[in-house]
């Protein structure tokens, strides 16, 4: 958590706040960062803010060219400081957020991820980034397995206080365990004997007792992907994106798949069926069967016409 001895004492009182309500160290961050912001702006302490003050910044914010997940962001930062802190709820109803923009999900090819894995850098990052799209891990997931989070046995790996503070198994494919073995004779032990066996990370860091970085990983999958000749402008949580598409496209429940990716709403994994390509290709079209249409028999009155001839 974030520490509460520095800073002013209104800074000290929401850093208080938000570790009474576990806040994650990001969220805190992120809240701290926002009212900084909004303190520089207003030129004096944000306790002196009127609902005046707190409309212009919003323009301010508009003008100043941000996007919309940031200036959502501190909105939310400056509304914990006017809600929980100051206990002003006239100022944090003047506060608003912006919708955004739905946009879908990018996702590789079955053919395009296989190139991607088969370009790694190195067989460290090979292994990793096999992780991200076999078991649908986040890039901060992969990074933070420990030993204790292989289960052989069940052959699931488990998840343990991802985002959100939630925990949550996913599959061990027999490929991915195999890699993990193979990794384990060449994984660097630098800060081993410091910790108990099933407490070690995977995949060690460069710092005293600290997992890889995620920036390393990012900056791997940007590699291999420009060494795969993929020109599509992609995250290394595209990898996410594809297993949860690719799972989807192969029948699987999209319950399950909402269980895999850790989500609390359905309505974010159904996102995924707008993508699911392999399924809208196979979709047969309302013109195809225009033609093969076949007319309704018209329906006869019980006695036939006395002109039509009976039938024989």
């Amino acid at each position: 958590m974030t520490d509460t001895t520095s800073g002013t004492p209104l800074r000290q009182r929401m850093i208080a706040d938000m570790n009474a309500r576990k806040l994650g160290r990001h969220t805190q961050s992120g809240h701290i960062l926002a009212c900084k912001r909004f303190a520089a702006w207003l030129g004096r302490s944000p306790e002196t803010a009127t609902p005046d003050d707190v409309r212009s910044f919003q323009l301010h914010l508009a003008e100043s060219g941000l996007s919309i997940c940031n200036r959502n962001r501190t909105v939310t930062g400056v509304r914990f400081l006017f809600r929980v802190t100051l206990r002003r709820l006239d100022l944090a109803g003047e506060l608003f957020q912006i919708s955004e923009p739905q946009k879908l999900p990018q996702v590789l090819s079955p053919d395009e991820v296989e190139r991607v894995l088969a370009m790694a850098p190195s067989f460290k990052a090979r292994v990793m980034l096999t992780l991200a799209y076999a078991c649908g891990l986040r890039c901060g997931e992969v990074v933070r397995l420990r030993v204790c989070d292989i289960d052989r046995a069940q052959k699931i790996i488990r998840i343990t206080q991802s985002k959100g503070r939630k925990d949550r198994n996913v599959m061990l494919p027999l490929e991915v365990l195999q890699l993990l073995e193979e990794w384990w004779c060449e994984r660097p032990t630098w800060y081993d004997h410091e910790y108990e066996p099933d407490d070690r990370w995977l995949f060690p860091g460069y710092g005293y007792g600290k997992p890889a970085s995620t920036g390393r990983l990012t900056r791997m999958f940007q590699e291999a992907r420009e060494a795969a000749g993929i020109r599509k402008k992609v995250t290394l949580h595209c990898l996410r994106h594809s297993f949860a598409t690719h799972l989807l496209e192969r029948g699987t429940d999209i319950r399950v798949i909402q269980a895999l990716l850790g989500h609390d709403k359905l309505d974010t994994t159904a996102r995924y069926t707008r993508v699911a390509t392999g399924l809208i290709s196979k979709l047969e079209s309302p013109l195809e069967n225009l033609g093969n249409r076949k007319r309704k028999p018209q329906n006869k009155s019980k006695k036939q016409r006395k002109d039509e001839p009976p039938a024989e």
